[in-house]
């Protein structure tokens, strides 16, 4: 039976004090063991070290919210999955819709990072979703395909066994709007269905996350789909309260 997975994604949100606030809230609200639930946190880079150390002795673990695609070199400005790893991450998001919208990242350079962050241990969690007008047009299902196939064609589908996969429409992310369960189930089944020409045991067994405005109150009719294996959230995640309801609502 597959586990189920909570991330928060910090975004570019948060400093030293707020941070340390708002993890002293999750640690305290999430005090008792969650069996069935694994849960993490993905800070801006430079906070990093600072979650990791604060999260020791925890029940949550520290990611990172993107990752070169390049191990190392004159890549100015660029943080290498050898970094990430010295400081403990255990997740790396590659593949976020915001880095595709406005940073132009392509298929293959989202492909290109998935196998940088499993070079060295850690587990990326690859963000796949379609626009609005991709959606209205009839493509939503053909265009995740492509998106999970490409990380296959140069990784390999024994790979997907060390992964996680994020179903994050575009057009439910910081709009309010959240895919109806019936949407979001379609969708994470057709990843599914994707995945199992390649081999139906990872198929099955590898947890695909709903990451399009999750919330305490969505949070339960989500999960209870039987595709949808936890979130990848947002804004949520920055209030204690509604990122440790939506954990509860994951067990």
């Amino acid at each position: 039976m597959r586990r189920s997975l909570v991330v928060g994604n910090w975004k570019m949100h948060g400093s030293s004090a707020s941070i340390a606030d708002l993890l002293a809230g999750l640690k305290h609200d999430l005090s008792v063991r969650l069996d069935t639930v694994d849960i993490a946190v993905c800070p801006p880079y430079l906070f990093i070290p600072q979650v990791a150390e604060l999260l020791q002795g925890s029940l949550l673990t520290v990611g990172a919210q993107n990752v070169s695609d390049q191990l190392e070199g004159a890549y100015t400005g660029e943080i290498s999955a050898a970094m990430l790893a010295e400081f403990g991450c255990r997740y790396v998001i590659v593949g976020h819709s915001e880095r595709r919208a406005i940073y132009g990242e392509t298929d293959q350079q989202v492909a290109a990072k998935f196998a940088a962050v499993q070079s060295l241990g850690m587990l990326p969690i690859l963000c796949v979703g379609e626009t609005l007008q991709q959606r209205e047009s009839g493509k939503a299902l053909e265009l995740v395909g492509q998106q999970v196939s490409a990380v296959v064609e140069l990784v390999g589908v024994a790979a997907m066994s060390r992964a996680v996969v994020a179903y994050e429409p575009v057009w439910a992310i910081g709009t309010g709007k959240t895919a109806s369960s019936a949407q979001a189930q379609e969708v994470h089944a057709h990843i599914r269905q994707v995945l199992a020409a390649f081999d139906s045991n990872i198929a099955a067994d590898i947890q695909i996350l709903y990451g399009g405005s999750v919330k305490p109150d969505n949070a339960a009719e989500l999960f209870a789909n039987q595709d949808i294996d936890g979130a990848l959230v947002g804004g949520a995640s920055l209030q204690s309260a509604d990122f440790s309801a939506i954990c509860k609502a994951a067990m």
